[in-house]
């Protein structure tokens, strides 16, 4: 069943009211959006093609409090700005009706990035994180079934460790990023 979020387009906020509305991570955020650079030209000149197409939208399901969200929005907010696609944040505590058909192995998980086209329907998604990284928490959630076991905590501990020891030092998950989404883009 195809999803449809046209009664979802034009309802979320701008990215810079996103920035500005930061209660948690502002400047780790501000950080990562600052730093962000074309790593090769081919890249930047594919985004800046896209600038030619009206066709897309996005949406972005999002929360200040999610370390995830601070280190991927910052890199997706840069490409999608120079590719010039209508981009709005949903927060995530007000749109669970949307974040409830974009699970993560059942689960909530943000950032969400989903393309749709102007009359919202959706094209395709990233997120919550680099291929990568998401394999880490994927094996993780197979190790342990049971959320209620009393070890569950110290071992998602740990595994939040592994998963920013996967994003590597400063930047390094930015080109991994503007990949997945320039192959994403690529398919529509």
């Amino acid at each position: 069943m195809a999803i449809h979020l046209a009664d979802k387009l034009d309802t979320g906020i701008s990215p810079q009211q996103f920035i500005d509305e930061m209660q948690k991570n502002q400047d780790e955020f501000k950080s990562g959006y600052e730093q962000f650079a074309w790593e090769n030209d081919s890249d930047r000149e594919f985004f800046e093609s896209l600038k030619f197409r009206d066709d897309l939208r996005v949406l972005i399901l999002a929360a200040d409090w999610c370390g995830d969200v601070v280190r991927n929005v910052p890199v997706v907010f840069r490409a999608l700005e120079t590719a010039e696609i209508p981009t709005e944040v949903l927060i995530l505590e007000e749109n669970f009706d949307v974040m409830d058909q974009f699970l993560t192995m059942g689960g909530r998980s943000v950032p969400v990035v989903i393309f749709t086209d102007t009359g919202g329907y959706v094209l395709g998604k990233w997120g919550p994180r680099p291929e990568h990284v998401q394999q880490i928490m994927v094996r993780f959630k197979q190790e342990n079934p049971d959320r209620e076991a009393p070890d569950y905590q110290e071992k998602m501990a740990e595994c939040r460790k592994e998963l920013i020891a996967a994003y590597g030092e400063g930047t390094d998950h930015h080109a991994v990023i503007i990949k997945e989404l320039r192959e994403l883009i690529s398919g529509f």
